[in-house]
């Protein structure tokens, strides 16, 4: 199946879920990402922001739960169309911008480069680890550029279900995938 159909598509299902099937479904992925890669202190952990309108799953429980055990946390932020990565605390001021997405207020990188995570959005994942996003290819950029060793987590409230067709030279796959139900890995990275 093509991206653009597969966007369509996933795009309904979540317009589909209420807050509830969000909170519970998020506490699902949650714990099982929890429990499989077991973060420890002192761990670098990139994270996004939940698009509220596109009904992202809640990453407030994964930032708390970090925050709370000495992990190093550091959000995306767009700025002159790249993005970078703001290493955030309990107390960093936020701010909505242009597009109603929450974002730290600093525009300064951190020039981390070897998370030992980065949890990623998406609308799908196929059973290659390549993912469909909104298209703006900011993550692709992203992951060119951080250490080899860096596991690149996708999650998301569906399990796959078909591939994706038109996957593109430039198209990083994820390394593994958390749904509600279960952990995917696509790679031989070890624990």
């Amino acid at each position: 199946m093509k991206k653009s159909e597969i966007r369509k598509i996933y795009f309904e299902k979540r317009k589909s879920l209420s807050q509830d099937e969000i909170s519970f479904l998020s506490e699902k992925i949650f714990a099982n990402f929890i429990n499989y890669f077991k973060p420890i202190s002192e761990q670098k952990v990139h994270i996004f922001i939940p698009i509220e309108k596109f009904k992202e799953m809640n990453t407030q429980i994964f930032i708390d739960y970090f925050l709370n055990r000495n992990i190093k946390v550091y959000v995306p932020k767009i700025v002159d169309t790249k993005l970078i990565s703001v290493k955030i605390s309990s107390d960093t001021p936020f701010t909505i911008n242009n597009w109603g997405i929450s974002e730290p207020l600093s525009n300064e990188d951190s020039g981390v480069l070897d998370f030992d995570f980065v949890i990623t959005p998406l609308l799908y994942c196929d059973f290659k680890g390549n993912r469909v996003g909104y298209g703006k290819g900011f993550y692709d950029q992203f992951f060119e550029n951080i250490s080899k060793s860096t596991k690149k987590i996708g999650v998301n409230y569906f399990n796959p279900d078909d591939m994706i067709d038109d996957v593109w030279e430039n198209d990083i796959p994820l390394d593994y995938l958390v749904t509600p139900t279960e952990v995917l890995s696509f790679s031989s990275k070890s624990e």
